[in-house]
């Protein structure tokens, strides 16, 4: 089988011919709203049609509307009903993926990294560097001890975020795989749609209107009743049709909804890479470096005139380690997400259920739209029927 063969979309008229497993998410970020653009002109409307095929498609799509027989009540019942299922399935995986998640976790994970690296030599810094040179021997080693317990500390964390790092770099993956399955769905339903359009057209205009000549030129009521009997069935399929193309649009919105996942995800991936590859190193040479100051002193404690001279180191000492420790602290201060983001998203969630209630009114209102239509043609169909008996 060539890989084009693979790719091609099935069509079927079995429901449970295609089950797919849809793909199980572990962790990921909230859904990330796209960014607000300049108002753009007013959206041409898309018709479904054979033009988005390629040629394979095409001919397949015409293969199979010639085995849509419209006097099965049971097909037209079973229509794209796998296709149907299966974006169901991909949306509630995704839904229940998006709800299960401890989305503080990564979070909570960064924050006590900060507050690791903030601890160290805060009781110094409250104290003053010169203060703490000037105490006794004893000092270095409960430095050295103060530095090996936040060093393994922080290196727990570290390994956290690493834990969270496999399991977000597997998410992402994962979204790859679930953006492919619902490319499928969408490209099936297309299929479907198309096929079902260009048959229900194709009896409408040949065997429904047969039947309406030879209804009226026998005026036999078995005549009519055939075809009235295949006017309700293109009805039907017309409907059935109609809520494929809902489906349809419901897989359109995933595409894109999956990539905001997904990249969410990958930002997350990003901060914690950041985190492990700068803040740790640069946080354990400042550590080092405090260590080496301090051997330096009690290396130059015994003079009065080497005093002198390591006063002077040390105040310049003093003046670097305030620039590092102020620039760790801003660093670190730093929030792992804008309040603006998460108000951002919070909009724009709240923005798609606004759309998602209206899509549905609307859905609901075009179908009692289509109940008062069809009444009124069942109304002129009974009326032609009594025409014809006439």
């Amino acid at each position: 089988m060539t890989d084009m063969e693979g790719m091609m979309p099935q069509l079927t008229l079995n429901a449970d011919a295609a089950k797919v497993e849809t793909p199980t998410l572990t962790l990921g970020a909230e859904p990330a709203a796209p960014a607000l653009e300049p108002e753009k002109p007013k959206a041409e409307p898309v018709v479904i049609d054979d033009s988005m095929l390629t040629e394979a498609e095409k001919k397949v799509v015409d293969d199979f509307s010639k085995k849509i027989d419209l006097n099965d009540s049971q097909l037209i019942l079973q229509y794209g009903v796998a296709a149907q299922k299966g974006v169901a399935t991909f949306s509630e995986s995704a839904l229940s993926s998006v709800r299960t998640k401890d989305l503080g976790e990564v979070g909570d994970t960064l924050s006590s990294l900060v507050v690791e690296l903030k601890s160290f030599g805060q009781e110094e810094e409250e104290k003053g560097l010169f203060g703490f040179f000037k105490k006794a021997g004893n000092k270095m080693e409960a430095m050295k001890a103060q530095y090996g317990k936040a060093e393994a500390n922080v290196e727990k964390i570290a390994r956290e975020l690493e834990q969270h790092q496999v399991v977000l770099m597997k998410d992402i993956a994962m979204f790859d795989q679930m953006y492919e399955l619902n490319l499928k769905y969408y490209k099936e339903l297309t299929m479907y749609i198309i096929a079902g359009k260009k048959r229900l057209a194709e009896v409408r205009s040949g065997q429904l209107e047969e039947l309406r000549k030879k209804a009226e030129a026998s005026g036999r009521q078995e005549d009519a009743q055939a075809y009235n009997d295949l006017t309700q069935m293109c009805d039907r399929f017309d409907k059935k049709l109609h809520d494929l193309e809902l489906t349809r649009m419901v897989s359109i919105q995933m595409g894109p909804q999956t990539r905001m996942l997904q990249n969410n995800d990958t930002l997350m991936v990003e901060k914690i890479q950041s985190s492990l590859v700068n803040t740790i190193p640069l946080w354990k040479s400042q550590m080092v470096l405090a260590l080496g100051l301090e051997n330096s002193r009690k290396a130059t404690a015994a003079q009065t005139a080497v005093t002198n001279a390591t006063n002077e180191l040390l105040k310049k000492n003093a003046d670097m380690l305030k620039m590092g420790t102020i620039a760790t602290a801003k660093e670190a201060e730093r929030a792992i997400i804008d309040i603006e983001t998460l108000q951002h998203t919070n909009q724009q969630l709240i923005s798609t259920l606004d759309e998602v209630i209206q899509i549905q009114r609307d859905g609901a209102q075009k179908r009692r739209e289509a109940e008062v239509e069809l009444g009124r043609i069942e109304g002129e169909l009974k009326q032609k029927l009594m025409e014809l008996r006439g």
